[in-house]
């Protein structure tokens, strides 16, 4: 379409923005009226909308289907993460939630190969390109259905014997419907109820470690080609983003391990460190005395440990807060996030072209310091709780 880096930057961002209003307007829904009904609908919305955009006339018709598909995409992420943890044993939560993340990257991996195989094909590639995100949708559309009711909210809303019974039919038994239901809290939770002495602490919590991590991803591995470009490598940028498209797949997975054997705390924090300072590296050592080989040496450390860490990103929401509030909670801390991963994604190419590479980094890698500090001050550790012991 000929676009300049303003309109790059407003569709970059424009499923980050759905993305915010549908996890906090549907988050909220899930809590209100049950997650399996949202569960299913939103790829509805995510499968027609892809199929429109293979017929898009000019950006303004595209941003609008991109902010309808993120609306659709909020919902997931707000009530994915939160049906999950609602039906898995405390021993396997994190695995189980960490595998969300796992494949959100191996999703993201295999269109990036797609994406670069099929750009040049036609004049109209970019037009199946688009319109191919509604086989995923449509397949996993079919494969929820079916899908039953979180016992735990049906026991929130005072409904044990439709709990008792997915109960047995779905976790043989194991969760303890009597027990939940005599420990559910008298006075019904409130949406204000996150900005309380309470919870205040971890919506908080939640909002900043969230951003922290996400503004750097959305913003460096949207536009990766350019960025590869601008360390150095001119004539092998696909080369250098499939080595680092790899190791993102590598490091989801290897996270999956860290989860599993790690606390939540030390992973968190850890990882912002080891990510600060390898980032730190690419920005000084680009295009200067640094040898391209230790560059990139270090933006592979970089990925690696990034796509581990975002593993994190489905675990620690759900475990803040109480079944009456998690849907909302989960969706409110999604939806924050992408509003910064969003003015990230945005603000980068302008940035690098106003600033250069190394300023525009070096912003980057103060974000994750951020994320460092504010998790050294106030991540709680929850890998060994219940869920209702976590809230």
């Amino acid at each position: 379409m000929g676009l300049g880096a303003v309109w790059q930057g407003v569709l970059g961002a424009s499923m980050l923005a759905g993305i915010f209003v549908g996890s906090v307007v549907l988050g909220w829904m899930g809590d209100r009226f049950g997650r399996r009904r949202v569960y299913l609908l939103d790829f509805v919305l995510i499968a027609v909308a892809s199929v429109a955009q293979f017929f898009v006339d000019g950006p303004v018709m595209l941003l609008v289907l991109r902010l309808l598909i993120g609306f659709g995409v909020g919902a997931d992420y707000a009530l994915g993460p939160t049906l999950v943890a609602e039906f898995v044993p405390r021993r396997f939560r994190g695995g189980m939630l960490a595998t969300l993340t796992v494949m959100w990257t191996a999703g993201y991996v295999v269109a990036f190969f797609i994406g670069s195989y099929m750009v040049n094909k036609s004049d109209d590639s970019w037009r199946w390109l688009l319109a191919s995100g509604a086989i995923p949708a449509v397949v996993v559309l079919l494969l929820r259905i079916g899908t039953p009711e979180s016992p735990r909210w049906l026991i929130s809303k005072g409904r044990l014997d439709e709990a008792r019974a997915i109960a047995t039919k779905f976790l043989n038994g194991h969760l303890d419907v009597d027990r939940i239901a005599a420990e559910q809290p008298q006075e019904p939770a409130r949406y204000r109820d996150f900005f309380g002495k309470r919870y205040r602490r971890r919506t908080i919590f939640g909002m900043l470690f969230f951003n922290c991590q996400v503004i750097p991803y959305f913003a460096i591995y949207t536009f990766l080609p350019l960025l590869m470009v601008m360390i150095g490598l001119d004539d092998q940028e696909y080369l250098g983003g499939v080595v680092l498209n790899i190791f993102l797949l590598v490091g989801g997975i290897a996270g999956l391990w860290f989860v599993a054997r790690m606390s939540r705390r030390r992973l968190l924090v850890g990882s912002f460190w080891i990510m600060a300072v390898a980032l730190a590296v690419v920005a000084l050592g680009a295009g200067g005395p640094l040898p391209l080989s230790v560059v990139l040496i270090a933006f592979i450390v970089f990925t690696f440990v990034m796509s581990a860490a975002s593993n994190l990103e489905q675990v620690y929401p759900p475990e803040l807060f109480p079944t009456e509030l998690r849907g909302s909670g989960v969706g409110l801390l999604n939806g924050a996030s992408r509003i910064g991963s969003a003015i990230g994604t945005f603000l980068l190419p302008l940035s690098l072209s106003a600033f250069g590479l190394t300023a525009s980094l070096l912003g980057l890698t103060a974000v994750l310091i951020i994320g460092a500090l504010t998790s050294m001050r106030m991540a709680p550790e929850t890998a060994h709780l219940s869920l209702e012991e976590c809230a």
